[in-house]
């Protein structure tokens, strides 16, 4: 991101108000913009020039040219390495990368290999998006990914088969509800599977810690720019495995946040839909139309999953271990990268 860019003037974190519920939303509705991903090379190195130019005070303040230079540069860059995250792994790209691979899931009728497969092309995506999001002071082990890929793609398996092998069961259910319930199995499967997955694919962080910072003061933050440093150039106070088991929780549950309206609005509006008589004579478009309510509902849901949490927590040094209690910054609180 903007933070392993040249200069020691720091950007505005966002152009809204991030300690906000709705701020935050407004803001994640700009990094995970699909048009970002129509930015080539040229692009993005006149983006990084642009907000270089800024931190180095060639350029006197925030415009409208700088405020998408800016959200150009946080959609691609990965936070910690400063590295492009590969495009197909990129917040902006997760609506359109989970299109086809949410919509298979969601199709109706699918037999015992359909749901394996669809599960298991679902969890390799997740843990590729976790993977290439995640908090990188903490290296993942290639060992490491594929354990926690085996034990997500199981759990995902294991919840869908199960469930989708008890629904007919269900006596005192009508046809109905068993209709609906059977559309719902894919939520169950990905909600519950999706949550594992980044514990799994993010449990190094849990075990080792990651890295926290001081919250720096207005004064602080004028000192460090009177030496020519930016505030990423503030030493690590040392890593905190509750700060990262918050992390890793939070995260969590963005996911299953995102995922309860994708995987259960779609199914549940077909349904209706399936009923009336103008998809009934033309059933070839009940796929067109699947994929439009998952979109719809994708684009409309991810910022709002992704705002749930503040990507650059800020939490009381005293709420994390004995060895913080006393390095916290201003109002004795620290700083860590969440993570997406």
């Amino acid at each position: 991101m903007s933070s392993s860019l040249p200069g020691s003037r720091e950007l505005p974190a966002s152009q809204y108000d991030l300690s906000t519920y709705w701020g935050r939303v407004r803001h994640s509705a700009n990094i995970s913009d699909p048009r970002t991903l129509l930015v080539n090379q040229a692009g993005l190195e006149h983006a990084k020039t642009l907000i270089a130019g800024y931190k180095q005070g060639k350029i006197g303040e925030m415009n409208a040219e700088l405020w998408k230079a800016k959200k150009i540069v946080d959609s691609t860059l990965h936070p910690d390495t400063g590295e492009p995250v590969f495009l197909p792994f990129r917040m902006s790209s997760f609506v359109l990368s989970n299109l086809v691979v949410t919509a298979g899931m969601l199709t109706p009728g699918l037999g015992t290999t359909g749901t394996l497969l669809w599960q298991i092309t679902n969890q390799s995506l997740n843990v590729a998006i976790n993977n290439a999001n995640a908090n990188k002071s903490i290296p993942l082990s290639t060992s490491k990914i594929t354990q926690s890929y085996f034990l997500a793609v199981g759990a995902s398996c294991a919840v869908a088969l199960g469930l989708n092998a008890l629904v007919p069961r269900l006596k005192r259910v009508s046809p109905a509800t068993k209709t609906i319930l059977t559309r719902l199995v894919p939520f169950a499967a990905v909600a519950s599977a999706g949550a594992l997955n980044v514990f799994l694919m993010r449990g190094e962080e849990i075990r080792q810690g990651i890295d926290v910072y001081p919250v720096l003061s207005e004064s602080d933050k004028a000192k460090l720019a009177e030496e020519g440093k930016s505030e990423s150039s503030v030493a690590s106070l040392g890593k905190s495995k509750k700060a990262a088991t918050l992390a890793v929780s939070e995260t969590a549950l963005s996911r299953v946040l995102n995922s309860s309206p994708i995987m259960v609005i779609p199914p549940l509006i077909l349904v209706r839909l399936q009923k009336q008589e103008w998809l009934k004579k033309n059933p070839r478009l009940t796929l067109p139309v699947n994929l439009g309510l998952i979109l719809g509902t994708s684009l409309f849901a991810l910022p709002l999953a992704l705002a749930a949490f503040p990507q650059r927590q800020s939490v009381d040094a005293r709420s994390l271990e004995k060895e913080f209690w006393d390095q916290g910054g201003e109002g004795g609180k620290v700083v860590f990268n969440r993570g997406i």
